[in-house]
């Protein structure tokens, strides 16, 4: 069993027995707080601080918004939520931004993480693990912040592996593989 298995078992069983995540917070929707919820797909968008126009255009596009969003939720099954640690220092500026965007939208996912470009894998890790600890869902998805989704077609697709235990569709990497540590 690898790490990241380990740490999904861990927060599916955290989950089970009512435990709290390690989330600071899913926008009101699906945290600890407020009891487990059951999902079709988590789909987690990362982000960073200085994106909101990314964060903007996804919202134009292809990311519900207010009402939609949690209509989207309810009715399909289908959670988006932007990905986004803490900054360096905490309650800093970066946060503040963060947190007075959120209070408009409700629609990120705050990681107990700090923010790094050298701290993406571990931002990933984080989110899957924390993701499962909030939603049961059949499907936990991962994207960036400059990418845009055909949700329909997206959701279609899965729906096609549903039966299909622990299956995984992308890319792992792209591009040269580094060995250095």
């Amino acid at each position: 069993m690898s790490s990241l298995e380990m740490e999904l078992a861990v927060a599916r069983a955290n989950r089970l027995h009512g435990r709290s995540s390690p989330a600071k917070g899913a926008s009101g929707r699906g945290s600890a707080n407020r009891g487990f919820q059951k999902a079709f797909v988590v789909v987690g968008i990362n982000t960073g601080f200085g994106n909101r126009k990314r964060r903007d255009s996804l919202r134009e596009t292809w990311v519900a918004r207010g009402s939609r969003l949690k209509r989207l939720e309810e009715e399909k099954g289908i959670v988006l939520r932007f990905v986004i640690g803490r900054s360096a220092t905490p309650g800093g500026v970066f946060d503040r931004a963060i947190d007075a965007e959120d209070a408009d939208t409700r629609d990120f996912l705050r990681l107990d993480h700090v923010e790094g470009y050298h701290e993406l894998s571990a931002k990933t890790r984080v989110y899957f693990s924390t993701a499962a600890s909030i939603w049961d869902a059949d499907f936990y998805a991962k994207v960036d912040d400059d990418v845009h989704v055909n949700l329909g077609m997206f959701a279609a697709t899965l729906a096609r592996y549903r039966t299909k235990p622990r299956i995984y569709i992308g890319c792992m990497k792209s591009g040269p593989v580094l060995s250095q540590e």
